[in-house]
């Protein structure tokens, strides 16, 4: 069995390559997850040895010949998870541009939760939406979704990589490290902290796992720091129907404020996965060849409002909206546009119950002693042009020492000019791996000019 996932891995890898050489269009989305321990504890000549063990390649998991299949109930938990988080951003950043991975903040989370006990992992289940599945069953629902997810079309990349980088005075229980390499196929390493030089070593990871999306993820270490958990997520492909450059040109594009600003739209015609109320319109583009993976874009209509969908944006509205789609021929004309997002999660998990971990009663004792989260942090980046669309994402968290088609109906036109939402979904699994609020769209070919 071992054989046969090294085979299957091998030939990932060369299909990879293959459509890398030969494809001009292309979507790239990286996230990277980091979080750094902070502890002072010596390793026991016990625990050296057991740590040492777990340096060595990781075990496979007996993965069945067929194909998995997925638990709805840890996609249904990430899909709810996504939207309470979303609307806890927009409390604070409804005036700007939202750009954010749910997919790795929750599998980020998830690593970390196999270090929790207690009240403090009773609070991140309820905060990850994760009540009543137990942590076998978490882990190998991320497994059998992780093994899903990558490599979803001929023409579609999505990677998914996680690392723990260890220093070589902590003492972190096997059963952590050995979970996170089992379910995870976390990369483990253990490093010289007070070496200058590691913090290199941590970011040629990143920018590997990245595809160079992301350059750099810790500026340095700091001398309490004892553990980086990092995950990231590559995701690259092509818009099944591309953007023909000629036929974009500048048109109104009207702010929430009611300003109306010149800007590049693409236009296309032909038939879409679309769906309509009396509030929005909502539009699916396709990546690849089988249209696995695609671009939502939903648009308040011109006698409604963005913060009116958001009212109704919740787990529950999506999976029935996803639900209603239907193929339609008509045209769509969206904007050319470039943006980046940074924020600080603490408060907004705190909201979704998940206090106790960032205070000196948290309990992380399955991964070591007196721990506790510092700040959790999220950085993103979208692009989105002709040739398909550019996205990465960097999630950091930091721990320290507790102290059917209708031919009657006419096309339909939908024209992207005013505040939108948007989201990237693997439509196999109904994962969200990217969605965002673009409020002001800023072209991106200005920027690099």
């Amino acid at each position: 069995m071992k054989q046969n996932l090294s085979n299957a891995r091998q030939n990932f890898l060369q299909r990879r390559y293959a459509v890398s050489l030969g494809r001009r269009y292309v979507l790239a989305a990286a996230s990277v997850m980091l979080m750094g321990v902070i502890g002072c504890s010596q390793l026991s000549n016990s625990n050296n040895r057991a740590f040492a063990q777990s340096q060595t390649p990781q075990s496979e998991l007996p993965i069945s010949d067929k194909p998995a299949s997925i638990d709805t109930e840890i996609v249904s938990a990430n899909t709810k998870f996504g939207f309470n988080l979303f609307s806890q951003l927009l409390i604070r950043d409804n005036s700007k541009n939202i750009f954010f991975s749910p997919s790795s903040i929750a599998l980020a989370l998830s690593m970390t939760y196999n270090g929790a006990s207690g009240s403090t992992q009773e609070e991140m289940a309820q905060a990850l939406e994760l009540q009543g599945m137990s942590l076998q069953q978490i882990n190998s629902n991320y497994a059998e979704l992780k093994a899903s997810l990558e490599n979803p079309d001929p023409q579609v990349t999505l990677n998914i990589a996680n690392s723990l980088w260890v220093d070589r005075n902590t003492s972190l229980k096997p059963k952590f490290i050995e979970s996170n390499q089992n379910y995870y196929q976390a990369q483990v390493t253990n490093l010289n902290f007070a070496d200058t030089r590691a913090s290199d070593q941590i970011n040629d990871w990143v920018r590997e796992n990245t595809e160079g999306k992301i350059d750099k993820i810790i500026n340095k270490i700091n001398p309490d720091e004892v553990l980086f958990l990092l995950n990231a997520i590559y995701f690259k492909g092509s818009w099944k129907k591309e953007f023909q450059s000629d036929k974009t040109a500048e048109f109104p594009f009207y702010l929430s404020s009611g300003e109306e600003k010149q800007h590049p739209m693409m236009s296309q015609s032909g038939d879409y996965t679309y769906y309509e109320t009396e509030n929005f319109q909502a539009v699916s583009l396709p990546y690849g060849e089988n249209g696995r993976v695609s671009f939502y874009i939903f648009l308040p209509k011109q006698n409604s409002e963005l913060k009116l969908f958001y009212d109704n944006l919740n787990a529950a509205n999506w999976e029935k909206w996803m639900s209603k789609f239907v193929k339609r021929e008509g045209f769509v004309r969206i904007p050319r546009f470039k943006t980046d997002y940074e924020t600080t999660l603490n408060d907004a998990l705190s909201a979704l119950g998940m206090q106790e971990a960032f205070s000196n009663n948290a309990n992380f004792s399955e991964m070591g002693n007196n721990l506790k989260i510092s700040q959790v942090k999220h950085k993103t980046f979208v692009e989105v042009n002709e040739e398909g669309t550019e996205a990465a994402a960097t999630t950091s968290v930091g721990i320290q020492l507790t102290s059917a088609q209708l031919p009657s109906q006419k096309p339909f036109e939908m024209i992207v000019n005013r505040p939108f939402f948007c989201a990237i979904r693997d439509n196999q699994t109904r994962s969200i791996l990217f969605m965002g609020s673009i409020i002001e769209p800023i072209d991106s070919k200005k920027i690099d000019s």
